[in-house]
């Protein structure tokens, strides 16, 4: 059972899930049909650091941390795995999806927020709202990211992605939590 110390209880904890169709060469959720997920509030934002989430995504042992950063101003996303990002500082509006897709998600997340993002997502930073900007980021054992752009060529790598197994626990939860009810 993972270690629920620090976290926001699940009953208490909201969560916003965005299914994003597919635009240009951009797949984004259209592939597997999982939403992007958002935890609002996940770590309280008291005394976290990111060597604390670290510590905690380790100890529930679903994802390794593998950085920390902002999050790049170009729309990209991976076809190799599905990707954590734990804010650990500041606060940002994000956007998912394609900047020129109308049915893209412009959100501001901050401290404290988690997103699970299935791969195929296009993702970019719109705006470092409040300055220093930095999550840690996560992904699933033994995958490694890749980086597309939603180009020609890479459509191969976008048909891979279906062959992706999807969490079977909840990377910040353990045996429970919103990851395992999409």
């Amino acid at each position: 059972m993972a270690p629920k110390t620090g976290l926001t209880p699940l009953d208490s904890l909201r969560v916003s899930r965005h299914s994003i169709p597919a635009h240009g060469l951009i797949p984004n959720t259209s592939i597997q049909n999982k939403p992007l997920l958002h935890y609002h509030g996940a770590f309280p934002a008291a005394n976290l650091t990111a060597s604390s989430v670290e510590s905690h995504l380790i100890s529930v042992g679903v994802v390794e941390p593998q950085w920390r950063f902002t999050m790049y101003s170009t729309t990209h996303f991976h076809s190799t795995t599905h990707e954590l990002l734990c804010i650990t500082r500041g606060k940002a509006k994000l956007c998912f999806g394609g900047e020129d897709n109308p049915e893209r998600v412009e959100k501001e997340v901050e401290r404290g927020d988690v997103l699970v993002l299935p791969a195929g997502v296009g993702h970019r930073l719109l705006e470092d709202v409040a300055g220093g900007f930095e999550m840690v980021g996560a992904y699933p054992k033994d995958y490694h990211w890749d980086m597309c752009y939603g180009k020609k060529g890479e459509e191969a790598k976008v048909q891979s992605i279906s062959k992706l197994p999807w969490f079977e626990k909840d990377p910040i939860y353990g045996e429970k939590g919103p990851v395992l009810e999409v």
